[in-house]
């Protein structure tokens, strides 16, 4: 719409000045068109000439903002679109005749005749803007528009804004001269097709796209001579000509009738029959709301993997050097961004969960999946809804912040749980930290094989507070024990990880070094955002952090299904990405967002991992015996080759589970996202199954994939060692014999039948050979012969080692 419309006092000394200047610039206008050549008399007539001829007439490069669209994996589902002004180009034979010409007639009649400017327009404009008239007319022909709006969006700063739109004479001396370089450089269909693009159409839209959708729901070559004329009538004033106001629904119907249905017929555009039924259509009371951003995804079970591709985009600095410019250039850069959302197995995911526990529940049952050897991000889910309206919602679980009225996030919240950011860090997860120590160990050369013999409780050799519950008693040493007490025997790394057993994996972490496994940690993507986490993880102090291997570390549920991820693709680390592809508005395919892959560990190191970790869940290990699960129905729900990990926290204060295949790993956890330190009991029976059948789920009729074997055996075997014969030795002989020969000699916990003298050594377990520094038990004779071959004293496991292949 054309500033001129706007009312504004005029003096005499003002009208005066106006008509001076307004009838210079025609003269100059007609000159400058008609005779460019011919000599100007008169001093008035020279000086104006030469002060037109010294104003700018090149306009700036510049893209007017375009819609920014991001759709599924499947290139084809809208998921959300972001724009700071909602418009979207398409070219003059994708519209309608009928808004090109409705559009000439309510804007400009002359369009196809002038060159630019409009001297009778213009000469009219004076004559009625001079005098005490209320109406205002405006001369500014749609060229003369689109050259304003183009100044506006090329401005580079402010005041430049202001220039290009301010109500003054000499702006109007600027567009004139552009908009008549304009005409010698595009042609009257070029500009008409760039002003149906920008010009604003109220609502909350800009171009004719943008219009056509919010107004009548169409593309615009399919709209009605009625409903173009109608759209065309809004241009010159959005606000005031809204059909969706009592109003301005009258006002738009009397402009549409009576001035720009009759101007298409006045042009030859249209008959006076079309007319007569243009005029009777019907003029729209509501339109259609216009979603921006994740809070209108179409369905909300995705808003919180769009929450996510938001927050990856405003993280790049390939999109600015500035969050504010990040977030321009998502709202008007007109993308087409095809992200790594699996719709399919999103919506079974929250269909599990929403049968497992409420949106209404404090706790949050949070689900992320990622696709090894790429990094993609399937699956965000949660019981929550991705809304901003938290209104209803009751008062945080945790005290300090109910007591300052601050809501909790059930049922609605757009706080990043599954992600973090803002003041989300993470969560505690538990023994699903364990895989960085069991990598390190074998990185350091233990084998898979390797034995420790664990207590009940393990007195080691971290330092604590001494007031802390976790102290051995009267000392400073930190004393872990197991979850729910026992697992006290001899366990290799199958059957220390498959049953979870603390006091293995704490001794086996001070023979790596505690420092050495948050590094391993690191490489595999584990990042520590809480500022305690930060300090202990960091040189000085990681080498005193051992309760990192039982998971006192915040994570979340991506940070972990990438991780694993890592070990199902041979040990290639791929950051998590949205990411599909980023297509320009020009078609230009972008390098961006696909994961750059590094290698956190060797193959064999990664697939000697996985073997170990397919015991949680319920697989059988390829090179070993696991002897234990955590998780065991989950290999046969899932009916693939899995691995995977339980977790559990202090006082089951957060519960967790990771299952994976080659083809995709998830990770589950239940926590209280408003107060960690609650005193509720999370249950694995909610947790669990949403995993281990979403994993399901997504693996249904899909190939049976198995697992590769590492292709050193020394990773599995180790340093094999032949064990000494100590039969009927004393059990200090036994034990000197044993350790010389580089074993770690324990007593067993209860005697043997043997014809060995009571007290002396009846054998060992296992016998034959072993790795090098595993543990070997000596069995105690009771003296008692022929009633039972040699074999292990009560309570001590049997360690299987098979024979090197």
């Amino acid at each position: 719409m054309s500033s001129w419309f706007r009312k504004r006092d005029h003096n005499i000394v003002f009208n005066v000045f106006a008509l001076l200047t307004c009838g210079l610039v025609a003269g100059v206008v007609v000159a400058a068109a008609a005779f460019p050549v011919a000599a100007m008399s008169g001093l008035t007539a020279k000086a104006g000439n030469q002060a037109f001829a010294s104003l700018p007439s090149e306009l700036k490069d510049f893209s007017s903002p375009q819609i920014t669209r991001v759709y599924a994996s499947d290139n084809k589902t809208l998921i959300a679109q972001f724009y700071d002004e909602f418009r979207s180009d398409v070219t003059l034979k994708d519209m309608s005749k009928h808004i090109r010409d409705a559009m000439v007639a309510a804007e400009d009649r002359e369009f196809y005749k002038h060159n630019g400017v409009d001297l009778k327009g213009v000469a009219r404009a004076v004559v009625n803007n001079s005098g005490k008239s209320e109406s205002k007319q405006g001369a500014s022909t749609i060229t003369m528009q689109w050259v304003r709006m183009s100044l506006a969006y090329s401005a580079t700063s402010p005041s430049e804004v202001v220039k290009a739109t301010e109500d003054t004479n000499m702006r109007k001396v600027n567009e004139i001269k552009y908009a008549m370089r304009v005409e010698q450089e595009l042609s009257k269909d070029q500009i008409l097709e760039r002003y149906l693009n920008m010009a604003p159409f109220g609502k909350q839209t800009y171009g004719i796209f943008a219009a056509s959708k919010v107004y009548f729901n169409k593309r615009p070559k399919d709209l009605t001579i009625g409903q173009a004329a109608l759209l065309a009538a809004i241009v010159r004033a959005p606000s005031f000509y809204d059909p969706t106001t009592k109003d301005g629904h009258e006002e738009i119907r009397q402009r549409r009738n009576n001035y720009v249905i009759p101007g298409m017929v006045e042009m030859g555009a249209i008959t006076p029959a079309q007319a007569a039924a243009a005029k009777k259509e019907a003029v729209p009371r509501k339109v259609a709301s216009v979603g921006n951003g994740c809070v209108s995804v179409a369905y909300n079970s995705w808003g919180f993997f769009c929450d996510y591709f938001y927050r990856w985009w405003m993280d790049r600095p390939e999109f600015g050097a500035t969050a504010f410019d990040r977030e321009r250039r998502l709202k008007s850069g007109g993308y087409r961004i095809t992200t790594t959302i699996d719709l399919k197995a999103t919506n079974q995911a929250r269909s599990r969960v929403a049968k497992l526990i409420k949106e209404k529940n404090k706790n949050a049952l949070l689900l992320a999946a990622v696709e090894p050897r790429t990094g993609k991000v399937k699956v965000l889910v949660t019981n929550r809804k991705y809304s901003l309206d938290n209104s209803k919602n009751p008062l945080s679980s945790d005290p300090r912040k109910r007591r300052q009225g601050i809501k909790g996030s059930a049922p609605n919240t757009v706080n990043p749980l599954l992600t973090a950011g803002g003041d989300i860090t993470g969560y505690q997860a538990g023994s699903v930290m364990k895989i960085f120590t069991l990598i390190t160990a074998l990185e350091k050369g233990y084998p898979l094989h390797y034995t420790i013999k664990a207590e009940k409780f393990y007195k080691s050799k971290y330092i604590v507070e001494r007031s802390s519950d976790s102290a051995c008693p009267g000392t400073h040493f930190w004393c872990p024990q197991n979850s729910g007490g026992g697992g006290e025997g001899v366990y290799n790394m199958w059957s220390g990880f498959g049953r979870s057993i603390n006091t293995y994996f704490v001794p086996l972490e001070e023979r790596v070094g505690a420092d050495n496994v948050v590094n391993v940690a690191k490489r595999f993507g584990i990042k520590f955002r809480d500022p305690s986490d930060a300090k202990l993880a960091s040189d000085g102090y990681s080498h005193q952090w051992g309760s990192f291997t039982l998971g006192v570390s915040a994570t979340t549920p991506l940070d972990m299904a990438n991780a694993y991820a890592t070990l199902a693709a041979d040990g290639m680390y791929c950051p998590p990405t949205p990411i599909e592809q980023i297509t320009t508005r020009d078609r230009e395919k972008l390098d961006i967002g696909k994961s750059q892959c590094e290698r956190a560990t060797s193959v064999d190191v990664a697939r000697a991992a996985l073997d170990a970790a397919r015991c949680p869940v319920g697989d059988r290990s390829r090179l070993g015996s696991c002897a234990g699960a955590t998780a065991r129905v989950t290999r046969g729900v899932v009916g693939h080759p899995v691995f995977g990990k339980t977790g559990t926290t202090d006082r089951d204060r957060t519960a967790s589970l990771i299952a994976g295949t080659s083809s995709l790993v998830v990770a589950g956890y239940l926590v209280n996202p408003d107060y960690q330190a609650h005193k509720d009991r999370m249950d694995h029976d909610q947790v669990n199954p949403a995993v281990y059948r979403t994993l399901a789920d997504y693996m249904e009729g899909k190939p049976q994939v198995q697992f590769k074997r590492p292709e050193s055996r020394k990773i599995v075997y180790g340093d094999q060692r032949r064990i000494p014969d100590v039969e009927c030795l004393s059990l200090v002989r036994a034990r000197d014999r044993i350790e010389n020969a580089g074993f770690d000699a324990v007593l067993s916990n209860g005697e043997t039948d043997s014809a060995c003298p009571a007290g002396t050594a009846a054998g060992t377990s296992p016998s034959g050979r072993t790795v090098k520094n595993g543990v070997v038990v000596i069995e105690v004779s009771n003296g008692k012969s022929g009633e039972k071959p040699p074999g292990p004293g009560p309570g001590t496991p049997t360690i299987v080692v098979p024979p090197p292949r």
